[in-house]
């Protein structure tokens, strides 16, 4: 069984969603709870909403406090990754690793993984991400400063603000048209 949650942020209304093994999704802040509530709803149109289990309290905490610009530690959050394909989970172990306000390069991540030519497929497995925020994806930019694509909602521009409230120097450099 999935259930959700959603919770006020500084920038707006955010949605977790979760089993019996962990965090299955996380949804980005909309204005209002409805809408946050309808957006993680279509991910996971089976989830009953309930109320935050307590091992998840600490996420949430950290959620909020990354929102108001504080730096949080988010790489405890228990994940249910056996629904990621394996390359997706080798990446987004790579991406949580990356502490707020820092960055690293789809490139980067790619010769990590032994690979340098694999950055587009680390881009795929980052838009493939289920659990944003917790999973930092928007920690990851394109080479010489760029950006590069952010799928959640909103795209660039959101994933430029959260790397603003961060404090990222990539924030500051950053060409929205990488």
């Amino acid at each position: 069984m999935i259930r959700y949650a959603l919770f006020d942020t500084e920038i707006g209304w955010t949605g977790m969603a979760w089993a019996d093994q962990g965090l299955v999704g996380m949804y980005l802040p909309e204005a209002n709870p409805e809408a946050a509530r309808r957006g993680l709803l279509r991910q996971f149109p089976e989830a009953v909403e309930a109320g935050v289990p307590e091992t998840l309290g600490p996420m949430v905490a950290g959620v909020r406090a990354l929102m108001r610009g504080e730096k949080a530690d988010l790489s405890d959050a228990p994940l249910d990754i056996a629904r990621a394909p394996e390359f997706n989970a080798k990446v987004y172990a790579i991406a949580r690793a990356i502490p707020p306000g820092e960055t690293l390069t789809y490139g980067e991540i790619a010769t990590m993984l032994g690979d340098r030519l694999l950055a587009r497929d680390v881009g795929t497995a980052l838009g493939q991400n289920p659990w944003p925020i917790v999973v930092p994806c928007h920690r990851v930019t394109a080479a010489g400063g760029k950006l590069g694509g952010f799928s959640a909602r909103g795209g660039a521009q959101t994933k430029l603000k959260l790397l603003t409230i961060e404090g990222a120097a990539a924030a500051g450099q950053a060409d929205l048209f990488g």
